[in-house]
């Protein structure tokens, strides 16, 4: 419920700050921006913020505090990483942990670094506001 209502206020703030730096918004305008930053902010399936809340809890412990707090966590992730970015940084993690030649790309590449550098200041930001 809380994270409802965070995604509302940081929508509700977006639109404000909209309003004051762009000048004024009609309605429909305003509508309209806010439904894009509403979906920006829920382009995560729930099935993929499950799973994330699930591998949390497995490593953190089965209480309602750490469901709240691996909620919290996800929620986090998705509001600093969009989640095509967010799927690309898993499967690079996943892959280095194949062996072989031919997935040493996935642990030399500069692009993967990079993404998965990404998806960890993600995860670290989200550990200091969640847990």
């Amino acid at each position: 419920m809380r994270s409802d209502l965070r995604a509302s206020m940081t929508v509700a703030m977006l639109v404000a700050a909209a309003g004051l730096l762009g000048g004024t918004i009609s309605g429909g305008e305003s509508a309209r921006a806010q439904g894009t930053i509403q979906a920006q902010l829920n382009d995560y399936p729930t099935a993929a913020r499950a799973e994330y809340v699930f591998a949390c809890m497995a490593s953190n412990g089965q209480s309602s505090d750490v469901l709240r707090r691996c909620s919290c966590s996800i929620d986090t992730i998705a509001s600093i990483i969009p989640y095509e970015k967010y799927v690309e940084a898993e499967t690079v993690l996943s892959m280095q942990l194949v062996g072989g030649e031919r997935m040493s790309l996935f642990r030399t590449a500069a692009s993967a670094k990079m993404l998965v550098a990404d998806l960890r200041r993600a995860q670290a930001e989200a550990d200091i506001l969640c847990f």
